[in-house]
């Protein structure tokens, strides 16, 4: 249930910088920080429950594994961010040194 949990929280660690980007904006801005502040409060909680089982460097470098590669792909799919193969080559870096991390855990 923890890898579960870890899982779940790196996913919600993507809501709150969007959150933070919706806030930019006038007439988002009170719905962004609060999307922000749920989303901050969910993915600490879970990451908090999947701390109980998982060692604290592998839960977090995970976490932020899927947080960062999450907004990226959110960033360039949905807010025009830049996607050039240079950026995709740093997110496959990312998302590989948080499985060297799982594998040898």
């Amino acid at each position: 249930m923890a890898w579960f949990y870890l899982i779940l929280a790196g996913l919600f660690e993507i809501g709150w910088p969007v959150g933070l980007k919706m806030a930019q904006q006038e007439n988002t801005r009170i719905l962004g920080l609060f999307v922000a502040v749920f989303f901050m409060t969910a993915s600490g909680a879970l990451l908090w429950l999947a701390q109980k089982q998982i060692p604290l460097g592998t839960s977090y470098a995970i976490w932020t594994g899927i947080g960062a590669a999450g907004t990226f792909i959110v960033g360039v799919l949905f807010y025009g961010d830049p996607a050039s193969l240079a950026r995709y080559f740093g997110i496959i870096l990312i998302v590989a040194g948080v499985a060297v991390l799982k594998l040898a855990a």
